[in-house]
């Protein structure tokens, strides 16, 4: 029997700095794969559509709900996102480690859903330095880093129901901290 892939769910709040701790994950680890979710939003500076997102319509994104086309979904700030189920599992049976980067509505839905999973948070340093994060990206108005703040102050309240909680206070001991998670984890498939 071929080995199974490792499925990790990894979410923190926004500005927590789990993409710059992503690129590296993947640069590291050969084996993990990002899930490419679907979102409604519109694209950044430099994004691609199917690299970082799926970005499709409203219209398409609820099609696609209706298709039960997704392991999770949610809406966030007024924009919703998706992780598509079928490359998922596809990429899961090939033997690859798929890690989600999701909000914390999501991993509840996986949780349920894949028990089995492995589920890191990734934590600020502090809630004062999470905002400065947020300020300093100058990417989104004053209005949408009060929201995100507000969710993110939401969100750490969920941080002692995943199986491991990482502080991204050094981001090289962060990176090397969820590369032994997931190598620990590996072992036990």
């Amino acid at each position: 029997m071929e080995n199974k892939g490792l499925l990790i769910v990894y979410t923190g709040a926004s500005g927590v700095g789990k993409g710059t701790i992503m690129k590296m994950l993947l640069k590291r680890n050969p084996n993990l794969r990002l899930s490419v979710s679907a979102t409604t939003r519109k694209p950044r500076l430099g994004e691609q559509d199917g690299r970082e997102y799926y970005f499709v319509s409203h219209e398409r994104f609820d099609e696609m709900i209706a298709e039960n086309g997704f392991l999770e979904h949610a809406e966030y700030v007024g924009n919703k996102y998706g992780t598509p189920k079928e490359p998922v599992f596809r990429m899961l049976d090939e033997g690859l480690d798929v890690i989600l980067e999701i909000e914390v509505k999501g991993f509840l839905q996986i949780k349920k859903a894949c028990p089995d999973c492995v589920t890191i948070f990734i934590a600020p340093p502090s809630f004062k330095e999470l905002q400065l994060r947020l300020q300093g990206r100058g990417t989104e108005s004053e209005e949408v880093i009060a929201e995100r703040l507000r969710i993110a102050q939401e969100e750490m309240q969920h941080q002692h129901l995943f199986d491991y909680v990482v502080v991204n206070d050094d981001l090289e001991r962060a990176v090397n901290e969820v590369l032994s998670i997931i190598a620990e984890n590996k072992k036990k498939v």
